[in-house]
């Protein structure tokens, strides 16, 4: 989806369904959600009355990610607001999380530019094609004796044994390692 300056504007009709203004279709908060993931400003309005309801909504969004166990604000976080509400902090508390918000965002775009003006900074350090063969070397190592979901007869080391979560365990891990592997040959 294309980046534009103007917000994406969702109507909210009098039945509670969401109305995407763009699209001409009905949208859901996980819709919204992905929008906004994209880099999309959205304001969501009442139909009838005109009332912004974008924060009503958002706060919806966070909550719902929240309850799914997609914490991203730890317990303290969330006190602490609630105490902003009821204390004379509340005036410097928005200000400070935006400009704490605006802070990480230049910084994510700063090592994400500085990492596509660069293709491989480490490929420029002396010994590097060395250490990555070694690294390679070992990983194939360490897996050597693993077998992979796609490999018939190979047997697991808790093979029935009836460790059934050791098995997903096990192959979680070969899956991380296999992860791994590929982001060291890339680097």
């Amino acid at each position: 989806m294309a980046e534009t300056k103007d917000p994406l504007l969702i109507k909210r009709y009098a039945s509670r369904r969401l109305y995407n203004t763009e699209t001409s279709d009905y949208v859901t908060l996980e819709d919204i959600a992905g929008f906004i993931a994209e880099g999309r400003e959205v304001q969501i309005v009442d139909l009838k009355s005109g009332d912004d309801l974008t924060r009503q909504y958002l706060l919806q969004i966070i909550a719902e990610h929240e309850s799914r166990g997609e914490s991203v604000l730890p317990v303290d976080v969330l006190t602490d607001l609630v105490r902003s509400y009821t204390t004379q902090a509340q005036s410097v508390v928005p200000q400070f999380l935006a400009a704490s918000f605006e802070m990480l965002r230049e910084g994510q775009s700063k090592v994400m530019e500085n990492m596509s003006t660069i293709p491989n900074p480490m490929a420029q350090m002396p010994g590097f094609d060395a250490l990555q063969a070694q690294q390679q070397a070992f990983m194939k190592a360490m897996m050597a004796g693993w077998p992979t979901g796609g490999e018939e007869g190979g047997e697991t080391p808790t093979s029935g044994s009836g460790g059934g979560q050791k098995d997903e365990e096990l192959d979680e891990i070969r899956k991380q390692l296999a992860a791994l592997q590929k982001k060291l040959s890339g680097m």
